[in-house]
């Protein structure tokens, strides 16, 4: 039985260079990737032999159109074309999407299939759920879309809350401001909104009052118009809070509630985040987002760390 074969053609001499890589780096990365594969490069043309010769094929075909767009192919990069070609997804589709240009000139993309099934669920959603592991982009992703939304005048401002577990009711007799009592709890969403505009338009934002920071107990008895809203560390309320939450949002709003629920720290575990989708599923606006350790976006260690943890929670759960 003959082996399959394919052949690719770079379609420009320039990107040549950056897809074999350095000392053809990229080569054996892939030829690490697909053991049964052997890859041959004449001209400006590749042939693939083995029986992934397919999959190898339409690798290529990726990852010269991230090329093409602009993108740069490291190690970790090419990993997740592959991860993302073995699953079908076109990673090109997903890597190359522009969420947000920064202050910095960076530009926010979704690193994974899951990041951007995620921006499409908030694109598309007036309240946006998303559950997964730390390190998945979760706060960050809603964040660069909160910015975006405020750049285009969808909205009139941006807010950010997050449960202050650890504080409990000490919280008002804390020393200081506001923002120095809740620095300890909001911090990650504020200096996520800092990397997004700068410091000049941080500056800016809070001077006309379009960016609000404060725990989420603050939220009650207010209705929030035009605002977007991201609720962070969800896992941390309790159902009462949750509703009370969900039931602040006024007209032109659009939220986004992010959390782990492996991570339950409220007192007694009654977490507002658990069960939410069987509750509020079928509601007309509401948008699900579940990201996994495929979409952990730190190192490696982490994702192989959360994929450990959910194979016993697993395990756990059928012994139940």
């Amino acid at each position: 039985m003959s082996e399959a074969a394919t052949t690719i053609r770079v379609p420009a001499n320039h990107l040549l260079g950056p897809l074999v890589g350095e000392h053809d780096a990229n080569l054996r990365q892939l030829e690490s990737a697909f053991p049964g594969s052997r890859i041959h490069l004449r001209g400006n043309e590749f042939s693939v032999l083995g029986d992934e010769a397919e999959t190898v094929a339409r690798l290529f075909e990726e990852l010269i159109v991230l090329l093409e767009h602009g993108q740069r192919l490291d190690v970790t990069t090419i990993e997740r074309t592959i991860e993302m070609v073995r699953s079908n997804v076109s990673a090109s589709e997903v890597l190359t999407h522009d969420v947000l240009h920064t202050a910095g000139g960076r530009v926010v993309r979704p690193k994974s299939a899951g990041q951007k099934r995620y921006v499409d669920v908030m694109g598309r959603s007036v309240i946006t759920f998303s559950i997964g592991p730390a390190g998945t982009g979760k706060s960050w992703l809603a964040v660069a879309m909160a910015v975006r939304a405020l750049h285009n005048d969808e909205v009139s401002r941006i807010i950010l809350t997050r449960p202050a577990v650890e504080a409990g009711e000490r919280l008002g007799f804390l020393p200081g401001d506001l923002m120095a009592k809740v620095d300890p709890y909001l911090r990650p969403l504020y200096d996520a909104l800092y990397d997004m505009v700068g410091s000049e338009g941080m500056e800016r934002l809070l001077e006309r009052g379009a960016v609000e920071v404060a725990p989420l107990a603050f939220m009650r008895g207010r209705t929030l118009n035009s605002s977007f809203i991201i609720l962070d560390e969800a896992q941390n309320t309790t159902p009462e809070q949750m509703k009370m939450f969900l039931t602040r949002i006024g007209f032109g709003s659009r939220a986004v509630v992010t959390g782990d629920v492996t991570q339950i720290d409220v007192a007694g575990g009654r977490s507002g985040l658990v069960g939410i989708e069987e509750l509020l599923g079928g509601i007309e606006g509401i948008g699900f987002a579940h990201l996994g350790s495929s979409d952990v976006i730190r190192h490696r260690i982490v994702a192989d760390i959360v994929t450990a943890y959910d194979r016993v929670g697993r395990k756990r759960r059928g012994s139940g």
